[in-house]
Formats: C-alpha cells, structure tokens, sequence
C-alpha cells in the first residue's frame, strides 16, 4: 500500500498549485491533507470521504483550496489557489480505509497511512 504525493512547488503570494496523491494497493474510504509549517505542528487541511464525495476544509484554508478525487485513477488532488506565505509547508496525504467519523477528520490519528511529504513555499 503506497500513497505518493506529488505537485509541490515554488510559487509567489497569489499562486496556485495543485497537490495530487496517488494511492495503490488498495482502496480507501476517506483521504486528507495535512502540513507541517517549520516550527509548527502537524495540522488538518482537507478531507474528502470517497463513496460520497463530502468534502471538509480548515476555516484557512476554506474557499481558497478544494480537494477532488478521481476514481478511476484512485487518485486525490488538492488544488490550491491565492496561495499567501502562511501556507508554506511540507503537505502530506494520509487515507483510512474506512469512513473517518467527522470528529476525528482533523486529527491525524484517524488515518492509517501516510504519504511522503510534498514541499509548498509561497513567496511574498
């Protein structure tokens, strides 16, 4: 089971770019988004539950990033726009193979895998 992340980069304050994460070996019923800023813990960004398509965001985040999944390439993405200096982190994708109750979404315990990090620098 593998979760590669991909589609980090450099960018300046009001950029875009979009994060996917590809899953293999198996399904999963719900996947997120999480950074880690230098310094900083690790924090909720998005989620998106599977089947369903429901969608959740960190109040940051909230109308600037929208998380999508593609199911036939058992794929994630998260595109991310008017990008600002404070969303400069390393992103990880993390997946559960069975629905996340909403309580726990945020919390990185609720999911079982991990992906490696992608790294978002946003210049000012």
């Amino acid at each position: 089971v593998q979760l590669q992340a991909s589609g980090g980069g450099m960018v300046q304050t009001g950029g875009s770019l979009r994060l996917s994460c590809a899953a293999s070996g198996r399904t999963f019923a719900t996947m997120g988004w999480f950074r880690r800023a230098p310094g900083k813990e690790r924090e909720f960004v998005s989620a998106i539950r599977w089947s369903a398509g429901n969608t959740f965001y960190t109040d940051s985040v909230r109308g600037r990033f929208t998380i999508s999944r593609d199911n036939a390439k058992g794929t994630v993405y998260l595109q991310m726009n008017s990008l600002s200096p404070e969303d400069t982190a390393v992103y990880y994708c993390a997946a559960h193979g069975s629905r996340v109750i909403t309580s726990m979404l945020k919390n990185p315990n609720g999911y079982d895998y991990w992906g490696q990090g992608t790294q978002v620098t946003v210049s000012s």
